[in-house]
This record gives structure tokens, C-alpha cells and sequence, in this order.
């Protein structure tokens, strides 16, 4: 138990330090991942207004997955990300990795945003 507290109190840390240099507002709104076992969901949340404008994940109806977790299912949330914020009118964003490194499901969702059209 006292294990997992002190892992997620370093993820914890880690995510705090990028977010206090990251922002997204409204002409570059934040790209945000987060990574569980079995999904990978991603938002593009404009910060000021404190609202999520496009979202995306593994457990969409849209793109249902059979497996959610591995680099082929966040690719294909990356292109459907990219896909609906060329709809929402959003051509560039600021990437927020959430603490995870980037490498692995991360990178994957990342570079299929940025084949999409995504600028960051």
C-alpha cells in the first residue's frame, strides 16, 4: 500500500511541474492524455474558459477498439482527434504529456494527432 502512495505522489509531482508551464488557451488550446491499463483517452481543453472543446478515447462508440491498450488503438484516437478539431476549427495545440513519458501509447496518440494536421 505505502508503495502505490508514494508512485502516484511522483506522478502526482511530475504532473504538477508541467502543468505549471503549460496553458492552453483559446488560439492554442491543451492537448491533454491520460493512460489507464485498458484505454487512452485525450482532450483538447481550452484552460481560460475551463472547457473541454474535443474529446476522444478508446471507448468512443465511434472507433470501438477490441483492445484498447495498446500503440495501434491510441493511433487511431490521435487521427479522430485531429480529425474532430479540424472540425471545431483547431489547427494548433500545446501537447500535455500528463506526467507519462513520452514514449510507447503517448507518442503514438501523439504523432498520429500531428499526421492528422495538428501543429504542436
Amino acid at each position: 500500500m505505502k508503495r502505490i502512495q508514494l508512485k502516484l505522489g511522483r506522478q502526482i509531482r511530475r504532473k504538477k511541474g508541467i502543468r505549471r508551464n503549460i496553458l492552453g488557451g483559446p488560439s492554442r488550446p491543451r492537448l491533454t492524455v491520460f493512460r489507464s491499463a485498458k484505454h487512452i483517452y485525450a482532450q483538447v481543453i481550452d484552460d481560460l474558459q475551463g472547457r473541454t472543446l474535443v474529446a476522444a478515447s478508446t471507448t468512443d462508440k465511434s472507433g470501438k477498439q477490441t483492445n484498447g491498450g495498446n500503440c495501434d488503438a491510441a493511433a487511431v484516437v490521435g487521427k479522430v482527434l485531429a480529425e474532430r478539431a479540424k472540425e471545431a476549427g483547431i489547427e494548433a495545440v500545446v501537447f500535455d504529456r500528463n506526467g507519462y513519458r513520452f514514449h510507447g501509447r503517448v507518442k503514438a496518440l501523439a504523432d498520429a494527432a500531428r499526421e492528422g494536421g495538428l501543429k504542436f
